[in-house]
C-alpha cells in the first residue's frame, strides 16, 4: 500500500529512528569472494554462488561490517535473465526506497552488476529487527527512465515489479494484477507465528455476503451456530484486501486454536471504490457501520451486540477511521485497532491532526485503543506518537507499539493478529 495523498507531505528526514538505512553494494563478504574468484578465473565460481543463494535463500544476511550485533548487512541479489537482459535494476524495498522516491532521487537504489557475472546486487545496513516486503524492477531502457520518480512513472514501476525468486519465505500477495512481493525478515523481527496457513487447525467458514448494497466477507469461527452466541465481533476495514488477497481467515483460525481469541465473527467491509470518502473521519460511514452493519451481523451471526466485545480495525486511512469510529460511536465500538493510522488528516485549510484534537478536548469515551506504527514511517510516526500522548493524558486505556518497518502488509498482518488477541482476548 502506498501512502495516502497529502497536499503538504513532510520531506523524508535526514535521519530517522532507527538511523536511515545506508546503501552499500559490494560490501558483502560473499560477493567480494565471488568477485575475487571470478577475477582469478576460478571454475564454476558463479554457479557455486547461486547454488549457495538458492540453498540459504535470499537476500544475503551477514554480520554488520561495523561490528554492531544489533545490525546486519543485507544484500539483495538478482540473477540476470539472458532472455531479458537488463540495463538497470531497481530494488524496491518497502519504505526504504519510498523515502528517496518521495525526495525525487531513486539513484541510491539502483543495483550494481558485479563485474564478469550475471549478479545484480545492492546492500543495506539494517537494524536486526527489520521487516519489509520488496521487489525488483528490471528495465532495458535508459538510466533516466529507470529513475523516474514522478507518480505516473512510479505506478508503472509498481505494475511491473517482480518478487525475488530465491527468497524462501511465503510471498506477500498483491492485488489489481500486480505481482506478489517477497518478504525480508531479519532475525530479531517480531515473531509472526499466526499469519501462515496451518494444516492441523480447525477451519472456520468464509462467506461472501451483501448488506445494504455493500460487499461483505464474513469469517465464522470453527463450530459457529447462529444461536450459539453472543460472539465477539471484529470489523475489518479494507475488506477486499484482507479477504480474497491476504486470507485473514487463516490468521483468525490460528488465533482461535491457540486460545488467544474467543469465538469471534469477523466482517470484512469492502471499500467499493469509496475508500478516500469513507475512511476520512466520515460520520455517515461510521453511523452506517454502527446502525446498519452491526444489527445485520447480530441478526445473521449472533455478534456485535456488546460494544465491549466489538473491535473495529484498519490500516493507514483505515487506522484513522477505526479510532474515529470509537470516538464517534462508543456505544457500538468499544475497541479500536489502528495500524499506521493517518492521524495527519485532513492536511488542508482545516489544519492537521483533527481527530487528535477531538480526543484532547471532547468528553472522555469508554473505549480501549491499540495503536501501532512503523519506525520507518516518517510521514506518520510523529503524528501517532502525539495521538498516543493525548490519549494517555486524557486517561484512555491505550496500548502502543512501534515496529521496525513501514507502511506494509508484511508488518500489518502480524500486528493485526497481536492487536486482536490483546483487545478481544482480554474481553
Amino acid at each position: 500500500m502506498t501512502y495516502p495523498p497529502r497536499k503538504n507531505p513532510p520531506p523524508p528526514p535526514v535521519s530517522t529512528e532507527p538511523a536511515e538505512p545506508e546503501a552499500t553494494t559490494v560490501r558483502s563478504p560473499l560477493l567480494r569472494t565471488l568477485l575475487t574468484d571470478v577475477r582469478a578465473d576460478k571454475p564454476h565460481a558463479e554457479e557455486a554462488f547461486w547454488g549457495y543463494a538458492a540453498t540459504t535463500g535470499t537476500p544475503l544476511v551477514e554480520p554488520d561490517p561495523e561490528g554492531d550485533p544489533d545490525h546486519r548487512l543485507v544484500t539483495f541479489v538478482r540473477r540476470e535473465d539472458p532472455a531479458r537482459p537488463a540495463t538497470h535494476v531497481l530494488a524496491l524495498v518497502h519504505t526504504v526506497t519510498d523515502k528517496d522516491r518521495h525526495a525525487g532521487d531513486l539513484a541510491p537504489h539502483l543495483m550494481e552488476r558485479i563485474e564478469g557475472t550475471g549478479v545484480w546486487a545492492i546492500g543495506y545496513r539494517l537494524r536486526a529487527d527489520h521487516r519489509a516486503s520488496y521487489q525488483f524492477h528490471a528495465t532495458d531502457g535508459t538510466r533516466e527512465d529507470a529513475l523516474r520518480a514522478d507518480r505516473a512513472g512510479w505506478l508503472q514501476v509498481l505494475d511491473q515489479a517482480e518478487p525475488d525468486p530465491l527468497n524462501n519465505r511465503a510471498p506477500l500477495p498483491s492485488r489489481d494484477g500486480r505481482n506478489p512481493a517477497s518478504v525480508l525478515e531479519l532475525p530479531d523481527a517480531p515473531v509472526q507465528s499466526r499469519t501462515g496457513r496451518r494444516d492441523d487447525v480447525a477451519r472456520g467458514r468464509t462467506l461472501d455476503a451483501e448488506t445494504d448494497g455493500r460487499r461483505i466477507t464474513v469469517h465464522l469461527p470453527p463450530g459457529h451456530r447462529p444461536d450459539g452466541g453472543p460472539y465477539a465481533l471484529a470489523v475489518l476495514l479494507d475488506g477486499e484486501m484482507w479477504g480474497p488477497v491476504l486470507g485473514v481467515g487463516d490468521i483468525l483460525d490460528n488465533l482461535h486454536v491457540d486460545g488467544d481469541l474467543p469465538p469471534t465473527v469477523a466482517v470484512l467491509v469492502d471499500t467499493m471504490g469509496r475508500r478516500m470518502d469513507d475512511l476520512a473521519c466520515s460520520a455517515p460511514f461510521v453511523d452506517w457501520l454502527a446502525d446498519t452493519l452491526l444489527p445485520w451481523t447480530e441478526r445473521e451471526y449472533g455478534a456485535g451486540a456488546d460494544a465491549a466485545r466489538t473491535v473495529v480495525a484498519g490500516q493507514s486511512a483505515g487506522g484513522l477511521t477505526a479510532a474515529f469510529a470509537a470516538f464517534q460511536r462508543p456505544d457500538r465500538f468499544g475497541l479500536a485497532l489502528s495500524q499506521s493510522g493517518s492521524f495527519w488528516w485532513p492536511d488542508d485549510e482545516r489544519g492537521t491532526e483533527w481527530l487528535t484534537g477531538q480526543y484532547a478536548w471532547a468528553e472522555h469515551r469508554p473505549v480501549t485503543l491499540h495503536l501501532e506504527v512503523g519506525l520507518q514511517e516518517w510521514m506518520l510516526l510523529g503524528e501517532n506518537r502525539r495521538f498516543r500522548n493525548v490519549l494517555r493524558a486524557r486517561g484512555y486505556d491505550v496500548r502502543y507499539r512501534e515496529f521496525n518497518g513501514g507502511h506494509d502488509y508484511a508488518c500489518w498482518r502480524g500486528g493485526l493478529a497481536d492487536g486482536l488477541a490483546e483487545l478481544l482476548g482480554e474481553s
